[in-house]
């Protein structure tokens, strides 16, 4: 099996170089697509083993996400693993999605927090809940943290599901629309890591994209 460790960032210099390091150190391709930062974490990811996407200004996560996608699918992967370069997705959870995948091929495998959730803010904890209940309404699979960006998903899966978000409901986009073509999703339990990392994610504004995603999906075959 052949994975492909995607990695976006916006401004992670100070947390990105360990990662990209650690995950290059296990015999890993890590590709890191830089959604317009202004810290040097494009040459920081280089330097440590990456390859390298940038994005001319910053667009969002679904958008960067997108062309990590895009470049995957166009190299002769079976599968990638979507982490977090800030730290909060711990490399040695790494080895619980490819084994489970060696394992039992799911087409899907979301990191799942929820089993530990212990240093997770009360606030994300809620959210999380709630979401991940609906979500899992709409997919009608059992998905325990759907809102969790530490995942692998089989290339084929992506062939076949066009994807129009460009913010961070494109996780949710990503369940919702390989449910509706009946892929497998499972999960696997990770490391809950929360420290001083500021959310780019905004707790009203993105909530309601989120809410507005999942309610036009529940309407749409």
């Amino acid at each position: 099996m052949k994975i492909c460790i995607l990695i976006p960032v916006y401004n992670e210099s100070q947390a990105l170089g360990p990662v990209v390091k650690a995950v290059c150190d296990k015999g890993l391709d890590v590709l890191v697509v830089d959604d317009g930062s202004s810290d040097g974490s494009a040459d920081i990811a280089r330097a440590n083993g990456a390859m390298v996407l940038m994005n001319v200004k910053n667009h969002g996560k679904g958008y960067t996400l997108q062309r990590g996608f895009d470049f995957i699918l166009s190299r002769d992967y079976d599968a990638l693993i979507a982490m977090d370069g800030d730290g909060q997705h711990a490399v040695a959870d790494l080895d619980r999605f490819i084994n489970l995948f060696e394992a039992k091929k799911p087409d899907i495998i979301c990191g799942n927090r929820m089993r530990n959730p212990k240093g997770m803010p009360g606030v994300r904890f809620v959210t999380n809940k709630l979401m991940s209940g609906l979500i899992s309404l709409v997919c009608r699979q059992k998905i325990y943290d759907t809102q969790c960006g530490y995942r692998l998903i089989r290339v084929d899966v992506l062939r076949n599901i066009q994807l129009s978000s460009s913010a961070f409901e494109i996780e949710s986009e990503v369940l919702i629309k390989a449910c509706k073509k009946s892929y497998r999703v499972a999960s696997v339990p990770i490391q809950t890591i929360y420290s001083n990392e500021r959310s780019k994610i905004n707790p009203f504004f993105d909530t309601i994209r989120f809410f507005i995603y999942i309610i036009r999906e529940l309407f749409v075959r």
